[in-house]
């Protein structure tokens, strides 16, 4: 750890913390993740349901990320929020090997989100606080490799447990809440950095997003069409099932998984260190050019390669996006609402996820998984033209 940062400076031990952290956890829920849709499907849960329970859950997530943020910068301290955030998290794992029941489900799945809504803002307030605008992309890009880090060895996890215990789902519920106690250890050796509380007052929780009225032009334009975005891009499950569906075997699709989040891993940091140097919005806006080509790709593919090649194109173009958008975002806001700024970016998004994976298990019920990922290309390609040629008329507040 220590030879890694001196070796890179702007990897502060708050950094690399705060990207272990992230490491254990994900891990933790990636394990669960590619074989969620399997296992719901196994207990009787409909494609429709699914995309209900991902999008409801995200919906916590979302209305939650903005309002935690507002606390976040009030009180001026991050690491409160980050330590319960990631242990309602971790607590959520065992509940869903209980009972499986869709009310139970859904409520475990809901303190997964709601742990996820409580730590977001102020976690990433916490990583843009220790650099500067110049570095940026690095940090988040450092912290989203170390975070799919865990995404390729969750799921590698579940594959070795169901080659050698086929449809025995409930364990790995289990066996996930030992790397999220992990996290949570790591998480008390975080230190708290002094911040200048923020003079905004906080708005109740129905009005988390009451942030966008006082943010930046700017803010508003790139948030706005991420928000878009997002709101056509449905949860990962309708790739995994997808795959499924054009006959490949539950291993394989974990393994596309696996593909995926490896190729994000070896990216992301790259990518970040190219942000800082072209200027995120390049970047983000070729990352969306990827996907618009995934989305296009997976709607004819067939065979095992063809999804290979889909998944690890998605790969390059999460590791283009998902890091580099934050870093941008807090670029174009004041130091004291990172929190909220962030949180609301994320929590946007987030609940925009709702009317995606809900509108996406309609249109595959009503018009097939072709039309489904059809739109969702095209309206890639409408956001990344905006963000090309729209001029930004405020860099910051």
């Amino acid at each position: 750890m220590y030879a890694l940062m001196g070796r890179f400076p702007y990897i502060t031990r708050a950094v690399w913390l705060l990207s272990l952290i992230s490491l254990f956890t994900d891990l933790a829920s990636e394990m669960l993740y590619p074989i969620m849709p399997l296992y719901l499907q196994s207990i009787g849960f409909s494609v429709f349901f699914i995309g209900l329970l991902e999008g409801v859950a995200e919906a916590t997530a979302g209305l939650s990320k903005g309002y935690f943020g507002q606390w976040s910068d009030r009180l001026g301290r991050r690491v409160p929020f980050v330590q319960w955030g990631y242990g309602l998290s971790a607590l959520s794992k065992p509940m869903l090997a209980i009972l499986a029941t869709p009310v139970w489900v859904l409520f475990a799945r809901t303190l997964d989100r709601l742990g996820k809504g409580l730590r977001t803002g102020a976690r990433d307030a916490l990583l843009s606080d220790e650099t500067t605008p110049d570095n940026k992309g690095k940090v988040f890009g450092f912290h989203r490799s170390m975070d799919t880090l865990g995404a390729v060895f969750g799921p590698t996890v579940a594959l070795l447990w169901l080659a050698a215990r086929p449809g025995e789902f409930r364990p790995l519920f289990l066996i996930a809440f030992l790397p999220g106690l992990l996290a949570i250890g790591i998480a008390f050796l975080l230190k708290e950095r002094q911040t200048v509380p923020s003079n905004r007052p906080v708005q109740p929780f129905w009005a988390s997003f009451s942030y966008w009225r006082v943010a930046s032009p700017a803010y508003r334009q790139v948030v706005g069409a991420l928000v878009l975005f997002a709101l056509f891009n449905s949860s990962d499950a309708f790739l995994l099932l997808l795959a499924r569906q054009r006959g490949l075997s539950d291993a394989t699709v974990v393994g596309l998984y696996i593909w995926y989040n490896a190729v994000y891993v070896l990216s992301a940091w790259p990518l970040g260190h190219l942000a800082d140097k072209l200027g995120p919005r390049r970047l983000l806006v070729a990352g969306l050019l990827v996907f618009a080509l995934v989305y296009g790709g997976v709607a004819v593919a067939q065979s095992t390669w063809a999804f290979a090649a889909m998944f690890g194109l998605y790969g390059v173009y999460a590791a283009a996006t998902e890091g580099v958008g934050k870093a941008w975002v807090s670029n174009l806001c004041r130091k004291t609402d990172a929190g909220a700024a962030l949180g609301t970016f994320s929590g946007l998004s987030s609940l925009a996820a709702l009317g995606a994976s809900v509108g996406a298990g309609l249109l595959w019920q009503g018009g097939g998984p072709s039309l489904t990922f059809g739109v969702t290309a095209v309206v890639a390609l409408g956001v990344a033209g905006y963000l090309a040629l729209v001029r930004l008329r405020e860099q910051a507040t």
